[in-house]
């Protein structure tokens, strides 16, 4: 209890109780809920201050407002309320004594305090979480707080009562009983029953707590003392349900035991740990002698992917061998001619310049060549499967680390797993773990023995020793990669452990080493369930491990959050000067593992039968976890690799092919539905490299009824930077200046605001001054702003753009009255460098919930003789998104999932100063500003330059159903000639009609809702489903009707950063729902104003149209997503309530590097967005919508593969012809009928039609 100080002259600040004002560890948003609540003028309660530990915050509702005063302790313990400078403090012993005073008017407060708002407490159920009914496991350490937690003044003993009562016993055998024992002794009984039943029933308490020590000790028992281990084992096993002489004597026995090991354990504890320290492993040999294993030459089978008037000039022959050799660094390109001749060329590894994935055909890869100087040839080839590509890659990138000049590395690879072991020592072998073989998105064998840079293993219910643990996992390492891996850390909590193991030659690149535990057992106390982090730094980069196993049983959900924001707030990880931050901003790279035991909610016997037909989309679509984080309840902003495994538990022990969902307990049958409950999730800084390469679980594991799971990570990393031109003189400095920054904050406050930032390229942070705008048009939101004058220049330690495209900014938003953080950010200064200043926006958070937003205006300044720099291995490999419409030859890094914090300025600058940083530095700016479509000009329409920003319409109101767009009022909707000048005048097409979509269109906008696992990873192939399919946003008016095109001119938020929810207010718009009122956050919210209705305007209807028709959507069916209309709705909202705001530049910034501009409202993303998607936008549409396009220029008869099949009728071949590489018409002119079988086209029927009409094409 951060409260919990001592006070003056040794007396409890709280006095002999707590008060029921006072909160403990309240958040202040959990607090300004509770007094919004009360609703009445002086209604305060008191928390634990969030700044300061020992200091309190006094919270007072005044006016709708929350006035918060800070209660700070002085040297002696007085606690006193912070008051302006000059004014003398009044100090007091306890909070009550000071509560007291304040009772008192006119005692400098906004207002007398009057009513309390008292806590609720919450009775401990007796949740005793013995891992949900899982097979029976060892007693777990003891679960009574009473053995642990000290008697004090939350915990009043009892002792008094009991020894009342047990006085009473005896006096009660000594009055009557007895004389009955007397008696029968003179009869010449050997016993005295009665005094034995007396002993039983005072020693009865006794009995159970000498099973709770026994069962603490049984662990350390058989770790230090086995001899006594088999004793205490069978004593904790024996049943003490006896009655009489047995049970006492049962008693007697277990005490002698007791009193043998406490007096022993010590001793024989002291001398295992000697005998470990005289045997510790051998010194490792010199760095030059450790090698791992030779990579053998491996040879791929591809095919030349060309275009027909090409084949003339180069033969029929398509077929190529590329044989990667790692060791010599050499790539052979070898085809056959004729005669079985072989024609080879060999490049070595400085003459492949650059790897260009195709996003859209995933077996696909471009590879430039340099032929002679400055010259350069690409070839693209088609590989037998997406999984042979990414070895190819991996292959690659692994000869280019190798024979690199760079001292440092650029990249590593990380191995994590997580794996509940069920209380049971695992198997001799668990290769298959380490190795990624088994089930879902498994590593190609090409690439499975390829050692890792760190291995990081987090495992629950593990009762091995820490030592054996770590000793087996090195072993069996040395096995597969003969490496000595070096443990840089091991954190255990009970039987939740964490071992992080790094390569040998990266041992002396592991600094800042930390470790830290939660617990989250029973009342916070008990590590049973809990968790256990590691952090350190690998050479300038950051990294954080969790493991968790979070509290079980179906329908414990809310419980599950309460775990995970507790480990998000107390686990102590990182650089202590970041404490303002939760540790999901505290590193570059978290990765968050374990048994989160989040289950499936739907019926068993439809969750065995999707399993059964391996249908594993409509169970993610139920999945807790995922629904949670759709919620942004927990995990805010974390992602997570599609799911494509059956779920981990809850599996009979010794087979994976029955799952045991019911056990009969003592309260009755319990059922354990098969879920995902072992997972692994992560978080980036905007603008870092990481890929996820693999996750998925093993099959032949079956000792615990949990499957082990994996994951593996290509992670950028950056070097300890050492400037070759010194420090910078002045004229040589490096700035980071600010023009502008205003934030929308959700509180009830109303106090000022300043800004700190921090930063690992400062020697100290640094603080604005208070900001010198506030407005509030709701009293739950505050817009606040800061003009250039009140924000500070930053000067970084190193002016290299080198160093500076690296590194990150953390701003956390404070208070003045209480310093406490109302919001804290992350931004990257990669996109702000430049003479021009750069717009971000991005969203706030506090205690893992959202709570804001913040945007300005920023600019990275560096000197021209600084700005040198290179390119960094991952950004050798890129994206082709020229296979969607773009421009031929545009390309872009690899996606960036899981960072989308920042939207980099519209007028993004040409990045050619930097040379090389990147192929969408070269190729995509211009391209980007050209393509563009005139949101960014609002000359002619003031109506597009009124900053909605600060309107409380855009704060969505959580759990809105998406029908409500239909229940929208056509007057709320903005009009297509006074809100959108520039909508798109579109004749509804007839049922099936084919529409050229526009040039972009958002990713998955018209999803009701999926799964937040697949989208945010994996790039969308052609092959994807229809619900995959970007496509139409429909929405129908109010009883159906026909849509028009929504104009990409609406000033928004972007829409990869959902604002906090609107309060009840906000409802009020939508008339006569046809769903039920979703619960209000606040009851008593000022109201929004609806704004004075406008001539009516149908609904909303995109342009771009799902696979299979593109009609209009009619009626409730056609609702798939609430977003068009709500935005519009705020869009009219702002227009209406801020008709006297300055005119200013249209407030969306563009998307990240990657993504396409020009996203308007067409766009109409999910809000809040299902999945973070920061891929070029057309991968997701249909596949003939992106064949339809102009860029076909040798187009015969049909445009793509799929509208010629269709023409067919065959369309259902589609997905195979695409898979192996048949992805264009002139291309498949070529193709034979040992092709088609490849492909899936077995009926002789259907071949015949299919290579009939080719040589018709041909013909014409």
């Amino acid at each position: 209890m951060a409260g919990g100080g001592g006070g003056g002259g040794g007396v409890s600040p709280l006095g002999p109780a707590p008060p029921m004002w006072y909160h403990r560890d309240l958040s202040r948003a959990a607090a300004e809920e509770l007094l919004a609540r009360a609703g009445r003028d002086g209604s305060f309660l008191v928390r634990d201050s969030e700044s300061v530990n020992g200091a309190y915050a006094l919270c007072v509702l005044y006016q709708k407002h929350v006035h918060t005063y800070r209660i700070l302790p002085d040297e002696e313990g007085f606690l006193a309320v912070q008051t302006s400078q000059g004014v003398q403090p009044k100090r007091f012993k306890t909070l009550p004594e000071l509560v007291s005073l304040y009772l008192q008017p006119s005692q400098g407060l906004v207002t007398t305090l009057l009513y309390t708002v008292d806590r609720e407490e919450t009775a401990v159920s007796d949740d005793r979480d013995y891992s949900d009914g899982e097979d029976e496991k060892p007693p777990l350490p003891p679960r009574s707080a009473s053995t642990s937690t000290p008697p004090g003044p939350d915990t009043p003993t009892d002792s008094a009562p009991a020894a009342n009562g047990l006085s009473t016993i005896s006096h009660e055998y000594l009055k009557g009983s007895y004389a009955l024992d007397l008696e029968a002794v003179k009869q010449g009984a050997c016993s005295l029953p009665h005094l034995n039943k007396t002993l039983v029933a005072s020693c009865k308490r006794l009995n159970g707590e000498v099973d709770k020590v026994l069962t603490g000790l049984e662990i350390l028992s058989k770790v230090f003392d086995q001899q006594s281990a088999f004793m205490v084992s069978k004593m904790i096993q024996q049943s003490v349900n006896q009655g009489g002489d047995q049970e006492l004597e049962n008693l007697v026995t277990k005490l002698a035991i007791l009193k043998d090991l406490l007096s022993s354990i010590e001793k024989k504890a002291l001398k295992a740990l000697q005998d470990m320290s005289l045997s510790s492993p051998c010194p490792l040999p010199p760095l030059s002698m450790r090698h791992s294993k030779a990579i053998p030459v491996q040879a791929f089978e591809v095919k030349l992917d060309v275009y027909l008037a090409e084949l003339t000039k180069i033969g029929k022959s398509q077929k190529y061998t590329l044989s990667v050799d790692v060791e010599g660094g050499r790539l052979v390109v070898m085809k056959k001619v004729k005669d079985s001749q072989e024609d080879w060329t060999t490049f070595t590894h400085d003459k492949i310049r650059q790897l260009i994935k195709s996003q859209r055909v995933q077996n696909k890869l471009g590879i430039v060549f340099e032929k002679e100087k400055d010259k350069s040839q690409r070839k693209d080839f088609i590989f037998a499967s997406a999984k042979k590509r990414e070895a190819f890659c991996q292959l690659l990138q692994l000869m280019k680390n190798k024979h690199s000049n760079q001292d440092e590395p650029d990249m590593i690879s990380i191995f994590i797993g997580t794996w509940n072991m069920g209380s049971v020592p695992s198997p001799k072998s668990v290769a298959s773990w380490v190795l990624c073989r088994g089930l879902g998105k498994t590593l190609d064998e090409m690439t499975v023995t390829i050692p890792h840079d760190l291995y990081v293993f987090g495992s629950q219910e593990n009762s091995v020793c820490d030592r054996e643990w770590v000793e087996s996992l090195r072993a069996m390492l040395k096995e597969q990669t003969e490496l000595d891996y070096k443990p840089i850390a091991v954190q255990t909590l009970w039987n939740i452990k964490i071992a992080v193991l790094v390569k040998p030659e990266h041992e002396n690149r592991i600094s800042h080493v930390g470790m830290s535990s939660v617990k989250t057992g029973i009342a916070n106390t008990l590590g049973n369930k809990g968790a256990v982090g590691v952090s350190f730094m690998f050479n300038g980069t950051s990294f954080g491990f969790v493991n968790c196993h979070l509290t079980s049983g179906n329908e414990k959900i809310a419980r599950r959050n309460q775990n995970y924001l507790d480990i998000l707030r107390l686990l102590s990880l990182g650089d202590k000067q970041l404490s303002s931050f939760d540790i999901s901003l505290r590193f570059t790279h978290l990765f968050w593992l374990g048994d989160l035991n989040y289950r499936l909610d739907m019926d068993i016997q439809e969750i065995l039968n999707y399993i059964n037909r391996k249908e594993f989309d409509p169970l993610l679509k139920v999945d807790q976890l995922n629904l949670e984080r759709e919620k942004n309840k927990v995990f805010l902003r974390f992602a997570e690799e599609e799911i494509a495994f059956p779920p981990t538990y809850r599996y009979e022990r010794g087979s994976r092919d029955t799952y045991v969902w019911q056990k009969q307990k003592a309260t009755g049958m319990r059922t354990n539905v098969p879920s995902w409950c072992d997972r692994i999730l992560w978080k980036s800084y905007p603008e870092t490299h990481i890929v996820c390469n693999s996750y998925g679980c093993t099959d032949d594991i079956v000792t615990s009824d949990h499957s082990p799971v994996f994951a593996t990570f290509e992670v950028g990393v950056t070097s300890q930077f050492v400037s070759k031109k010194g420090l910078p003189k002045s004229s040589e400095q490096a700035y980071i200046e600010f023009e502008s920054i205003e934030a929308i904050v959700k509180t009830a406050s109303r106090t000022k605001f300043f800004i700190e930032f921090y930063s690992t390229c400062l020697e100290e942070f640094k603080k604005s001054y208070e900001n010198d705008s506030q407005s509030s048009d709701n009293v739950n939101f505050l817009r606040v702003g800061w003009s250039n004058k009140q924000l500070t220049t930053l000067k970084p330690l190193l002016s290299e753009i080198e160093y500076l495209q690296d590194q990150h900014l953390l701003l956390t938003v404070k208070s003045l009255d209480g310093y406490e953080s109302y919001g804290e950010c992350v931004l990257a200064l990669k996109s702000m460098i430049g003479s021009t200043a750069q717009q971000f926006h991005t969203y706030l958070s506090h205690r893992g919930e959202e709570t804001g937003n913040i945007r300005g205006s920023m600019r990275v300044r560096v000197p021209s003789e600084r700005m040198g720099t290179r390119e960094r291995l991952y950004e050798w490999i890129s994206v082709d998104k020229d296979e969607t419409g773009g421009p031929k030859g545009k390309s872009t890094l690899v996606s960036r999932v899981g960072h989308e914090y920042v939207k980099p300025s519209v007028v993004r600058k040409q990045l050619g100063e930097l040379g090389k940083v990147s192929e969408e530095g070269e190729r995509s700016t211009k391209d980007e500003t050209a393509a563009r479509p005139k949101q960014d000009a609002p000359d002619g329409d003031p109506s597009i330059s009124k900053n909605s920003y600060n309107n409380p319409a855009y704060y969505i109101l959580e759990g809105v159903p998406n029908q409500s767009a239909a229940a929208l009022s056509p007057e709320l909707l903005p009009s297509p000639t006074s809100a959108n000048p520039q909508v798109a005048k579109v004749t509804p097409p007839s049922a099936g009609a084919r529409t050229k979509p526009p040039p972009y269109v958002a990713s998955g906008s018209c999803h009701a809702r999926r799964p937040m696992t697949g989208h945010p990873v994996r790039a969308i192939s052609e092959e994807g489903s229809s619900e995959d399919d970007g496509g139409v946003c429909v929405a129908g008016a109010q009883g159906g009707g026909v849509g028009t095109t929504v104009g990409s001119t609406l000033n928004r938020p972007p829409p990869d950063f959902p604002p906090p929810p609107l309060p009840k207010g906000a409802l009020e718009m939508v008339t006569e729902a046809p769903f039920p009122k979703p619960r209000p956050l606040y009851p008593d919210l000022a109201e929004v104003r609806i704004p004075a209705a406008s001539p009516a305007a149908p609904l909303a209807l995109g342009e771009g149209f799902r696979r299979g028709g593109g009609g209009v959507g009619v009626g409730p069916g056609a609702l798939d997503d609430q977003s068009c209309s709500v935005l519009q709705m705020a869009k009219t909202l702002s227009e209406s309530e801020f008709p006297g705001q300055p005119p200013r530049a249209p407030s969306a910034p563009p998307p990240l590097r990657g993504q396409p501009t020009g996203l308007g409202l067409d766009a109409c993303r999910t809000f809040p967005p299902r999945n973070a998607i920061t891929e070029s936008i057309a991968e997701d549409m249909p596949e003939e919508a992106l064949w339809g396009s102009s860029s076909s220029s040798l187009s015969v008869g049909e445009s793509s593969v799929g509208e010629w099949l269709q023409r067919l009728g065959l369309e259902r071949y589609e997905q195979g012809l695409l898979h192996n590489g048949w992805d264009d018409l002139e291309f498949l002119s070529d193709i034979t009928e040992e092709d088609l079988e490849e492909a899936g086209v077995l009926d002789p029927t259907h071949k015949r039609i299919l290579l009939e009409s080719l040589r018709q094409q041909q013909q014409k």
